[in-house]
């Protein structure tokens, strides 16, 4: 066995210790010259545009050819990585890094489907603010446990055109009595995509009568004594909603367009700086605002992981690093891109990094940390797979 080979065949048992003893000067002399195919949702123009951003800046920076496979569900590529483990092919898989959350991240952590642990390898992991941030080393209540690698941190806001809606509802009550009075005004997407999942975790945390259930997977004896508020919330509301609830949008982008036309007046989205960054875009008006909830939001953290067969390995980690330098963080953070918050610890970089960050300027649309509103954490995974479901047995059946 080559010894390539032998270190891919290493990683099924999800430990490297051959690997693990290579220098970083070794990985990016492995990284070189090879393809990554970088499996990530595709329905936002602007991550789009990051990726290719960063493909361009892996090429000149380390010879690396980073691939953008445009998902429209992650759980496509997981299933990919399965499919591979049934037929045997623990090497040279089709994927080498994945942007995963949630229930893929937990699915492929149970079946040992990730490649390491090698966060703690990559250099500019010690830059992560995990204390300040502690979503950076938790997925959805799931330890990474160095199987995963942040790189954007997000935290749910609800956008509203401020020319039609002055006082925006800031509670899940509220939410229920704007809508009887302005019928047709909210939508959300679907919740087969993780937004429209979103908006219904956000309505659990408020309304399920013991918040502390939702650190754990939900069991047959709890779940339905703690969604029933929800759904009660839930189907006074929905009459209320865009087209009376018959109908939602595919995604955040296609619920973006409806409020872009003047065909609703408030949204949810997981970038506080959705507005902000739409505006400069032209792609909501000038008048857009974002806010969050009297009582707090959910946040998390985004992670990219290597799935255990990756064809290259050292390449993807060189990548995953390259997400955590200053460099990248402060283009993601910059409204004019992306506007996400840094999962860097800005004030532990050395200035050769620091410098990216430099002054923004102050930007029409971002909400200030007293109307973002404290940041939740994420419930369990379990508990969003089964909303889904439900929602989906409800609404489309």
């Amino acid at each position: 066995m080559k010894r390539r080979e032998f270190l891919i065949a290493a990683g099924a048992s999800a430990a490297f210790p051959a690997f693990a003893q290579t220098s970083w000067t070794e990985t990016l002399a492995a990284a070189k010259g090879k393809p990554v195919f970088f499996n990530a949702w595709g329905g936002d123009e602007r991550t789009n545009d990051f990726i290719a951003w960063t493909a361009a800046r892996v090429r000149a920076e380390y010879g690396i050819d980073l691939r953008h496979v445009r998902l429209r569900d992650t759980a496509e590529a997981v299933q990919r990585v399965i499919a591979e483990k049934a037929a045997g092919r623990d090497g040279g898989g089709s994927v080498d890094l994945i942007w995963i959350n949630g229930p893929n991240f937990l699915a492929m952590k149970e079946q040992r489907l990730h490649y390491g642990p090698f966060v703690e390898r990559l250099p500019n992991f010690r830059y992560v603010d995990i204390e300040g941030k502690p979503s950076n080393v938790v997925d959805f209540t799931v330890p990474v446990d160095g199987y995963a690698a942040p790189w954007r941190l997000a935290q749910i806001v609800y956008v509203y055109d401020s020319a039609r809606l002055s006082k925006p509802p800031r509670s899940m009550a509220a939410m229920l009595e704007w809508a009887k009075g302005n019928p047709g005004r909210l939508t959300h997407p679907t919740a087969r995509n993780f937004l429209g999942a979103t908006f219904l975790k956000q309505a659990l945390y408020e309304l399920t009568p013991d918040r502390a259930l939702l650190a754990a997977a939900p069991t047959d004896a709890n779940y339905d004594a703690a969604v029933a508020p929800l759904w009660a919330w839930y189907d006074a509301l929905r009459p209320n909603m865009w087209r009376r609830g018959a109908q939602f949008p595919e995604s955040g982008p296609a619920q973006r367009t409806l409020m872009n036309d003047g065909e609703i007046d408030l949204m949810i989205s997981f970038n506080p700086a959705e507005a902000a960054v739409s505006i400069a875009n032209n792609l909501l008006p000038a008048t857009a605002r974002a806010t969050g909830l009297e009582g707090g939001t959910i946040a998390n953290t985004s992670f990219v992981s290597i799935p255990y067969n990756a064809a290259n390995p050292a390449a993807a980690m060189v990548v995953a690093d390259f997400l955590l330098s200053g460099e990248a963080q402060a283009r993601m953070n910059d409204p004019r891109h992306l506007g996400n918050p840094t999962v860097l610890d800005i004030d532990r970089l050395p200035p050769a990094q620091k410098k990216f960050f430099g002054d923004v300027p102050p930007v029409p649309g971002m909400p200030s940390a007293a109307e973002l509103g404290r940041a939740l954490p994420e419930p369990h995974p379990g508990w969003m797979t089964r909303l889904a479901a439900d929602w989906e047995k409800r609404v489309l059946h």
